[in-house]
């Protein structure tokens, strides 16, 4: 499945997402509930940002596959943090962890620091819509 980025050309180029994201026809819509770090028993069992922004992507792309779909049929992510200066510091070692899992795939995206997430441990959350095809 395959996405159509849409990038009009007077809100400048984007530099790792895309302004939008059309889906195909006949695509049905998957809402992604915002996922952390958490393992099997629910539980954060790391304190390091980029490891848990790698484990609550997984989880995000765990989800999609379940509905039929991979990496390629996310449309949107948003992803909130607890600490923006953190992201920043982090984010050349947060660059192959994404590619990792996403390889060229930049989504719509949004990032937002929040003050805090349900889980205290939780340093990431991210949730997604994807596109799925028949």
């Amino acid at each position: 499945m395959t996405f159509d980025p849409i990038d009009p050309p007077e809100l400048g180029r984007p530099s790792g997402f895309s302004h939008g994201m059309l889906a195909p026809a006949g695509a049905r819509m998957l809402l992604v509930a915002g996922q952390i770090a958490a393992g099997p028993g629910g539980e954060v069992d790391t304190d390091d940002f980029a490891e848990q922004f790698g484990i609550a992507l997984d989880r995000v792309i765990a989800v999609v596959r379940a509905a039929g779909g991979d990496q390629h049929s996310i449309g949107r992510l948003t992803i909130y943090v607890t600490d923006l200066a953190t992201y920043r510091a982090r984010r050349q070692e947060l660059a192959p962890i994404y590619r990792q899992r996403m390889g060229r795939h930049f989504p719509a995206m949004a990032l937002v620091e929040v003050v805090g997430l349900v889980d205290p441990r939780a340093l990431v959350e991210i949730e997604a819509t994807a596109a799925i095809t028949a």
